[in-house]
């Protein structure tokens, strides 16, 4: 994670602007012990934008406790900017059309925004939510009519800054739904290896009859921090790979795995994460499977769902694809099976269920936390895929 000082500067001009504003207005209005309060809130700011602009956030060596201390401090500052922002906005629009509410409307719109940011901080991350979905598709096998996948996605497993309590529930919640299988698809962590290594012996507990399958995702691959050479770099993708594998996961890296009931099969197939930024086109359907077009009813595991439309569809007759990566941008509205997210602007495909003809594709939201350490109306989700036949 890398900050911009002229982000920064720009935000810190921006809040000293609203703040005079506020000030002067507080002080014409006789409120001020008011005005003394904002000035304290505006000052936190600036402790705020200077020492975040200080510290070294994108090099590996930085501990994982003191990353996740810069990324609360960081959302503070937008938790200080963004409600006095908004409740500007209706103060001024509110002034304009020279009506009495303005001041106590502007109040309100800044404190349920500010009380909004902090619940999706505090409250939500620590939910899970269980999402059961149902495919049917042609081409299954009977045997695996019924058969049931859990898809767990974006960890990040640094977000928790070595408390383990989250991570115990989301694997009891896993273990819970006595899947056939497990499938992990990627960002296990957001910098380095470090930050999953307290939860090894959690992660192990993970079972499921056909096993514990993963993908890597973007951030598997070391490519957020700044490290003191090339080697290094690799050596710590290299451990996260060993570390999965020590856990008793299977590891699709380019490759396949073959699911048997009695005569019949489905085929797995993992690739590594194939995105949309330049260099991180990795994955190699072809080397994972050769068969991409024959007649096996076909599994993917990809990170990033940018892939399905970039290479599933055209590359094979793949019948579904499990993704993740998008965590709806960790901000989503939903009203009844209504759903909107800023992912929507990014990805064609960002949350939940999609389908091309007979093809499908799935795209878990994620448990995890990224950049803002907050999910607002996106809870972590942990979904059950359960195949049928078609009839």
């Amino acid at each position: 994670m890398k900050i911009s000082w002229a982000g920064l500067i720009i935000m810190a001009v921006l809040c000293i602007a609203i703040d005079v504003y506020i000030c002067r207005r507080l002080k014409r209005n006789g409120y001020r012990k008011t005005m003394f309060f904002n000035l304290l809130l505006a000052l936190m700011a600036t402790v705020l934008v200077i020492a975040i602009g200080v510290l070294p956030m994108s090099s590996a060596a930085m501990p994982n406790s003191t990353f996740v201390t810069c990324q609360y401090m960081l959302y503070t500052f937008f938790a200080i900017l963004v409600p006095k922002a908004l409740g500007m906005l209706v103060y001024g629009l509110g002034r304009w059309l020279k009506r009495r509410w303005a001041a106590g409307l502007s109040f309100a719109v800044a404190t349920l925004v500010f009380g909004v940011m902090w619940w999706g901080a505090i409250v939500t991350p620590g939910k899970i939510e269980v999402k059961e979905v149902e495919m049917a598709f042609d081409n299954l096998p009977d045997a695996f009519d019924g058969y049931r996948i859990v898809q767990w996605s974006d960890a990040h497993l640094g977000t928790y800054n070595g408390h383990k309590a989250i991570v115990e529930r989301q694997v009891q919640a896993i273990n819970d739904l006595h899947p056939d299988m497990i499938c992990f698809t990627g960002d296990l962590v957001s910098r380095n290896t470090s930050e999953a290594i307290p939860y090894r012996n959690i992660l192990s507990r993970l079972h499921a009859p056909d096993g514990v399958f993963s993908v890597l995702g973007n951030h598997d691959y070391d490519n957020y921090v700044t490290w003191d050479d090339e080697r290094a770099k690799m050596a710590d993708r290299k451990a996260l790979c060993d570390l999965q594998r020590g856990l008793g996961w299977r590891l699709l890296n380019d490759e396949h795995a073959i699911i048997k009931r009695g005569n019949e099969q489905i085929v797995l197939i993992g690739t590594e994460n194939f995105g949309d930024r330049v260099g991180e086109k990795r994955g190699n359907l072809a080397k994972a499977y050769s068969g991409l077009k024959d007649a096996n009813f076909k599994i993917q595991l990809q990170h990033n769902p940018y892939a399905w439309r970039a290479n599933t569809l055209t590359n094979s007759n793949i019948d579904l694809m499990l993704a993740g990566h998008t965590h709806a941008f960790q901000m989503m509205l939903t009203l009844g099976k209504w759903r909107i997210s800023p992912a929507r602007l990014r990805y064609r495909e960002w949350g939940g269920a999609y389908n091309e003809g007979k093809r499908w594709l799935y795209v878990n939201i994620g448990t995890g936390m990224v950049g803002p350490p907050m999910r607002i109306g996106a809870p972590p989700e942990i979904t059950v895929i359960t195949l049928k036949k078609s009839h």
